[in-house]
């Protein structure tokens, strides 16, 4: 880059232009930005080439996403590198020889509630036995499961947005930029409750602080990490021995929000409910930026595309079904 002007002047630069053309541009700013930071804690000096930007791909998700992962994160930077070679020339644009296309959105694997169950149990047998990791984590996964949360979400919760007296989480600045509230069932309360009792008993709590914390050493009480709840994440299920219903090679933690939004759908499609009137209320819980993302689901999943074919089949043929 320029000595005169940084990567993130370029970038801010870069999507006034686009936004003054009408692009919201959401999901590319928030990546430009994570790669100008990237870029400057790495201390890269010249043209951007397509060996650190190929790097920063793979850190997405904390290293452990997969190579579809990687290739949607350098997609993002090729428009923004093909606009600064007019500035940089010497810039290079990162193609599909990379990390190959950018696949199409893959079908998760959508856990039936016996592995659900499987997980927390076998969450609640890490060591070291008294101690509170195995709270914390079966607390974690728990709580993704019954509410969608990404990740990045739960973790990012501090004690001040657990709100159980209300029954609601927020969720502050989460992966658009927005905040939103978060209601709770009445056992997801009781579940929590349970494990900010038990946390009292082994670090003081403020409320500024992270609602789910390292349990180690020196870290005592300091933010869990993306990389360590994976880590463990990984160990449970190999544990488990699950077999992947999925397109992602094997279930991953994310894979515990799909199947929050899998089984709502499949509940309200039992008791008859529109579907389409519920979209945009479910869209909101989850945080999608647009509610097509939220209709994803009913293409994109198997459980749910067989639903989709029977309310079909009754609409196209509704003296089969017994409709007037």
């Amino acid at each position: 880059m320029s000595a005169r002007l940084t990567l993130q002047t370029r970038v801010e630069q870069y999507l006034v232009e686009r936004r003054q053309l009408g692009f919201e541009l959401s999901t590319m700013g928030h990546g430009l930005a994570r790669f100008a930071r990237y870029v400057a804690k790495v201390k890269h000096q010249g043209p951007l080439t397509v060996d650190l930007m190929a790097a920063w791909a793979r850190q997405a998700k904390g290293g452990h996403g997969d190579r579809a992962t990687s290739a949607r994160q350098l997609q993002l930077l090729r428009p923004f590198t093909g606009w600064l070679r007019q500035f940089e020339p010497a810039t290079e644009v990162p193609d599909e020889a990379v990390f190959g296309r950018v696949p199409g959105r893959m079908a998760p694997h959508v856990y039936r509630e016996q592995e659900i169950v499987e997980l927390l149990a076998a969450a609640r047998q890490i060591g070291p036995l008294g101690g509170l990791r195995a709270a914390v984590m079966e607390t974690l996964f728990g709580l993704i499961a019954c509410t969608g949360l990404r990740i990045s979400e739960a973790l990012g919760l501090l004690e001040t947005d657990v709100d159980l007296k209300a029954a609601v989480l927020t969720i502050r600045q989460s992966k658009f930029g927005k905040t939103r509230l978060v209601p709770l069932h009445p056992s997801a309360v009781e579940a929590l409750a349970r494990y900010r009792a038990q946390r009292a008993r082994h670090v003081r709590t403020v409320p500024e602080a992270p609602f789910f914390i390292t349990t180690r050493g020196q870290l005592l009480g300091q933010p869990l990490g993306d990389r360590q709840a994976h880590r463990v994440f990984d160990q449970l299920r190999k544990r488990l021995g699950w077999v992947d219903r999925g397109s992602h090679g094997a279930p991953r933690v994310h894979d515990l929000r799909h199947a929050f939004a899998v089984r709502r759908l499949v509940l309200w499609h039992a008791q008859g409910v529109d579907i389409n009137q519920r979209m945009l209320a479910l869209s909101t819980y989850l945080g999608h930026a647009k509610v097509s993302n939220t209709y994803w689901y009913l293409t994109g999943v198997p459980e749910l595309m067989g639903l989709v074919g029977q309310r079909f089949e009754r609409f196209a043929n509704p003296w089969e079904s017994g409709d007037e």
